[in-house]
């Protein structure tokens, strides 16, 4: 199974308590050594996103603070703060399913890694074959979430 399905199955653990569906992958050496899914809403913690968990994760397995020989695997392009610890924890590579229009701050919005003061810069690809799978587990957790707010 690949990596970006590894992260579709901890996405879809994240919609099974109740946070959005995101989840990543880290591997090292072409095995996954921390797995991480939003637990926002699960601990009541609005910077549990699923990178920050398995980044947390990893650093503790490795006992390390740097992830340099790491790659991670996301099903949403990652956010802002998910960016800049992507490149504090200096991942050195990033792969997303799904772009993030909104909030995305890698390809879209707050593009953090395009000014020349960042002081690290992973490798960066979408894995747009796997978009679909992500948007639409996104689309539907969303769609649930408006129906039980308007009592349906």
């Amino acid at each position: 199974m690949t990596f970006m399905k590894q992260a579709i199955n901890s996405a879809i653990r994240a919609k099974n308590h109740e946070d959005v569906p995101i989840g990543a992958v880290i591997v090292r050496n072409g095995e996954i050594i921390a797995r991480g899914e939003n637990m926002v809403q699960k601990r009541k913690n609005p910077t549990l996103h699923a990178e920050i968990v398995a980044i947390s994760r990893a650093c503790k397995k490795l006992g390390v603070k740097f992830l340099d020989d790491c790659d991670i695997y996301v099903t949403l392009e990652p956010c802002a703060m998910c960016a800049t610890a992507i490149s504090l924890a200096r991942i050195r590579n990033v792969y997303y399913a799904a772009p993030d229009i909104k909030g995305g701050g890698i390809a879209n919005n707050a593009r953090v890694y395009d000014t020349d003061k960042h002081l690290f810069r992973p490798h960066v690809s979408q894995l747009p074959e796997y978009a679909d799978t992500s948007a639409a587990l996104l689309r539907e957790f969303f769609a649930l979430r408006r129906k039980q707010k308007n009592g349906e």
